[in-house]
């Protein structure tokens, strides 16, 4: 059920921004709201989400030939995002974006046993992240005072709920964490804001299990 959530959202994104690029493509060029915003240099916006988080798995020489769990799966599951925009303008088409905050995430694992391959095991890690993300953005000229965009950066994440000194945890997980981020969007300037809905993919660069 979470990968058709996801699928939903993508095809309604890309939905969206095929819409809103072909209304402008046959409407009328009027982009007074995106003419107010642009003679700004930078701005300052809140943003909030949803994630779909879970772990990539490579099982080892070790757990492949153990004797005691047959299968391990990651599971995922819906978080929320709440960070602060911090958005400079690089000429026309470009921005830089820093965007502080906290992502609230739950993710875990589902284990079979060899002795019982019908019984499932499940281990909930639930996390608080401190994220620092940096993103470079490519905008398109306006239309109709709308414009899509697509943007991909840096970010450094902290657990700040991390088990990693836990002796009891079965499964522990560092707190650090670097990602690499892609995404694409659409922003529609209203008279006194900008409302800008997106879609990010997201992706670990090292391995977090302690």
């Amino acid at each position: 059920m979470l990968h058709l959530f996801c699928k939903k959202i993508t095809l309604f994104t890309l939905f969206t921004l095929f819409t809103t690029i072909l209304s402008g493509q046959i409407g009328s060029k009027d982009n007074r709201n995106f003419r107010d915003f642009n003679r700004k240099s930078y701005y300052f916006g809140i943003n909030i989400g949803f994630n779909n988080s879970g772990y990539k798995l490579y099982q080892s020489g070790f757990f492949i030939n153990n004797d005691s769990i047959r299968v391990t799966e990651s599971k995922s599951e819906i978080g929320v995002n709440m960070h602060m925009i911090t958005n400079l303008k690089l000429g026309e088409y470009f921005d830089f974006r820093f965007l502080p905050g906290f992502s609230f995430a739950q993710r875990g694992f589902e284990f079979s046993s060899v002795s019982d391959p019908t019984r499932i095991d499940e281990r909930k890690i639930e996390s608080v992240f401190f994220e620092l993300p940096f993103h470079l953005r490519f905008k398109s000229e306006p239309y109709k005072d709308k414009r899509v965009f697509v943007v991909a950066g840096l970010k450094y994440s902290y657990d700040v709920q991390s088990n990693s000194k836990s002796r009891k945890s079965l499964i522990r997980i560092a707190p650090h964490d670097f990602q690499y981020e892609v995404g694409v969007g659409i922003q529609m300037f209203y008279p006194y804001f900008i409302f800008s809905p997106e879609i990010k993919f997201s992706r670990g660069l090292s391995n977090i299990l302690v």
